[in-house]
C-alpha cells in the first residue's frame, strides 16, 4: 500500500479522461489518470469529432498525429444521409453536413474511430511529464476533506491510495465518481432496448455506392416511433457499426440480429458479425457537476443515445472548460467563483443539446412519420419529406455558448446554451472565429495558453497588461489586430479565454481590472 501526492486525479482514462489530462500536465499541473482498460477497447463510437474538437486537437499538440491516424481514401466524404424505410430506399435527403460551418472554426471536423484517438491521445499524455497514467487499474473509494481527495484504486490483486487537490471522474455513464461523492442525476428515459453491431461486409459497401461521398447513414421507419436504424463506417470499404431498437428481452444469444440488418438495409447481403451489444437508450443530465473537490466530466456528467456525434465532442468541451479551471486555482490566480462556473456553463449547454437536438428530433421524427407515408398520399409524403431535408439545425444551429455566464460580460437574462447563430462577430461567450491578423497570421495560432488580448488600440495593451499585473493573472497581448479583422469581429480590442471564448469584446479599455476580475471570477457580473 502506497500513496502518491498529486494535483488532479482522474479517474478514466477515455478521450475526455486523456484531453484533460493533456490540458493540465501542458500547464504543469501533476495529474495521475487512472484507467481500468490497458489498451482502447476497439468498438467503433465517438467517431464524428467537430471543427470544435479540432480545435481542441491543435491546442492538445497532437492534431497532425489525429489526421494520420484513419486515413480515408480522397473519395470517400464524411457526410450524412436519411433514409425513408430502409438503406437503399428511393427517398433520401443530406444528413449531418458539418463541413457547412467549418469557415467559423480554425480546424476541420473528422471521422475517426474513438479507440483510434484514444491511442493518439494516450501516446500525447506519455509526452508530459507532469502526466502519470495507471493502466489497469480503477478507482474503488474516495474521502475527502479541506483540503483534498483520498482515491484508493484497485487492479484486482492489490490497492493504492492516492492523495490529491482535486479529483475528476471522466469514468463513463455509470460513474463510480458520481456515485462516491453522492451526486444525483435526472434520467429521461425513452424505454428502448438498443443493440450495438459491429460486423464486416464489402458487399454492403458496394451497395452504397450509390451515395457517394456518405459515411453515416439514418434510416427513419414509421415502426420506430422516430427512433432510427443506423449505419456508420468504419475502415472505409469494410467494416461498419449499427445501431437499432430492439424488443424488450432481447439477449446476444435470443435474437436474429443479422436478419435486423437485412431489414433494415431493405435486402440481404453477405456480412461477417463482430461484435453483438445492448444498451438502454436514455438521456441522462448530473444534477451537479461538483461535489466539494469532486468534478465529473463527459458521460460522467451527462448521456444521451448516440444520435448526431455530441457525445465525445461534448466531452472534450468538458476538458478544455474544467481544465484551465482547475489548472488557474492551482497556480493561486483564479478567484473564488472560477471552479464553480464550470458547472454553470457546462451544464446547461449540454441541456439544451439533450432537448433541442436529441429529444427534439425524435420527437419530430416520429410525428412527421405517423402523419405522412408514400402509401396514404405520395405527395404530400414527397413535400413533407422535403421540408424535413431542408431542416439544417442540427449543424447551422448548434453552436453551444456561455451567454449569461457569471464569469463573462454582459449576457443579461440570456442563460449559456447550445443553440446559437454562427457569426464572425466577436460575442462575449462565444466561440472566437478565425481571421487573419494585419501581419497575416492567423488569429488562433497566436492566441495564448492562457488569457490573450487582441487588439488594434496601441493604449489597450498597456492598460490590460497593468491590470492582470495586478490581479497575478497569466495575459498574452497580440497588438496584429488589423482592419480586416476589426471589421469582421466588430470590436477594437478583445479579451479571449484559454479555452478560446470571448470573454468580452469592445473598444474602450477603462474597465480592464473589473473585465479581468470578472473573468476569473472574483467579480460578479454586471
Amino acid at each position: 500500500m502506497s500513496e502518491s501526492d498529486f494535483d488532479v486525479v482522474i479517474n478514466g482514462g477515455g478521450p475526455v479522461g486523456m484531453g484533460l489530462a493533456i490540458e493540465l500536465g501542458q500547464r504543469g499541473i501533476r495529474t495521475c489518470v487512472i484507467e481500468r482498460h490497458i489498451a482502447p477497447q476497439k468498438i467503433p463510437k465517438g467517431q464524428n469529432l467537430t471543427q470544435r474538437s479540432g480545435e481542441h486537437m491543435q491546442a492538445w499538440g497532437c492534431d497532425v498525429e489525429i489526421a494520420r491516424a484513419h486515413p480515408l481514401p480522397t473519395d470517400a466524404g464524411i457526410g450524412g444521409m436519411t433514409l425513408y424505410g430502409s438503406l437503399l430506399s428511393e427517398y433520401s435527403h443530406d444528413w449531418f453536413n458539418r463541413g457547412s460551418v467549418g469557415a467559423f472554426y480554425a480546424a476541420r471536423n473528422q471521422r475517426i474511430p474513438q479507440y483510434k484517438t484514444e491511442a493518439v491521445l494516450r501516446a500525447r499524455a506519455a509526452q508530459i511529464p507532469a502526466v502519470t497514467t495507471l493502466y489497469g487499474w480503477t478507482g474503488k473509494a474516495i474521502a475527502q476533506d479541506d483540503h483534498g481527495v483520498d482515491v484508493s484504486i484497485y487492479d484486482g490483486a492489490q490497492t493504492r491510495r492516492l492523495r490529491a487537490a482535486y479529483l475528476v471522474g471522466a469514468d463513463g455513464a455509470r460513474s463510480f465518481v458520481r456515485e462516491a461523492a453522492g451526486i444525483s442525476e435526472t434520467r429521461t428515459d425513452h424505454d428502448r432496448l438498443m443493440a450495438l453491431l459491429v460486423f464486416n461486409s464489402t458487399e454492403l459497401h458496394d451497395l452504397l455506392r450509390r451515395y457517394p461521398g456518405k459515411a453515416i447513414y439514418k434510416v427513419v421507419h414509421p415502426e420506430l416511433e422516430g427512433y432510427w436504424w443506423f449505419f456508420g463506417r468504419v475502415d472505409h470499404g469494410r467494416s461498419w457499426f449499427f445501431h437499432g431498437p430492439v424488443p424488450p428481452g432481447t439477449t446476444t444469444s435470443n435474437f436474429d440480429f443479422e436478419a435486423l440488418l437485412h431489414r433494415a438495409a431493405g435486402q440481404p447481403f453477405a456480412l461477417e458479425l463482430e461484435h453483438v451489444g445492448l444498451w438502454d437508450l436514455r438521456i441522462a443530465l448530473a444534477d451537479h457537476y461538483r461535489a466539494g473537490r469532486v468534478f465529473i466530466a463527459g458521460d460522467a456528467a451527462h448521456s444521451h443515445p448516440p444520435y448526431g456525434g455530441y457525445g465525445i465532442n461534448t466531452g472534450f468541451e468538458d476538458a478544455r472548460n474544467l481544465g484551465w479551471k482547475l489548472a488557474a486555482t492551482l497556480s493561486g490566480w483564479a478567484g473564488e467563483g472560477l471552479l464553480d462556473s464550470y458547472e454553470a456553463e457546462r451544464r446547461p449547454v449540454f441541456a439544451s443539446t439533450a432537448r433541442e437536438f436529441i429529444a427534439a428530433y425524435i420527437d419530430e421524427d416520429r410525428r412527421m412519420l405517423a402523419e405522412f407515408s408514400p402509401q396514404k398520399d405520395l405527395e404530400a409524403f414527397v413535400a413533407a419529406w422535403r421540408k424535413r431535408g431542408e431542416d439544417t439545425r442540427d449543424v447551422d444551429a448548434f453552436e453551444p455558448n456561455y451567454e449569461g455566464s457569471p464569469i463573462v460580460e454582459g449576457g443579461g437574462n440570456a442563460s449559456p446554451s447550445a443553440v446559437g447563430l454562427h457569426q464572425y462577430l466577436a460575442r462575449a461567450g462565444h466561440h472566437l472565429a478565425p481571421q487573419r491578423l494585419a501581419d497575416g497570421r492567423a488569429v488562433h495560432a497566436a492566441l495564448g495558453a492562457d488569457f490573450t488580448l487582441l487588439t488594434a488600440n496601441p493604449d489597450a495593451g498597456p492598460v490590460f497588461a497593468a491590470a492582470a499585473a495586478d490581479l497575478n493573472v497569466p495575459l498574452r497581448v497580440e497588438a496584429g489586430l488589423g482592419p480586416d479583422a476589426v471589421a469582421a469581429y466588430g470590436a477594437i480590442s478583445i479579451l479571449v479565454r484559454p479555452d478560446g471564448f470571448v470573454n468580452w469584446a469592445g473598444d474602450e479599455a477603462r474597465g480592464a481590472p473589473d473585465i479581468l476580475a470578472r473573468a476569473i471570477g472574483a467579480a460578479k457580473r454586471a
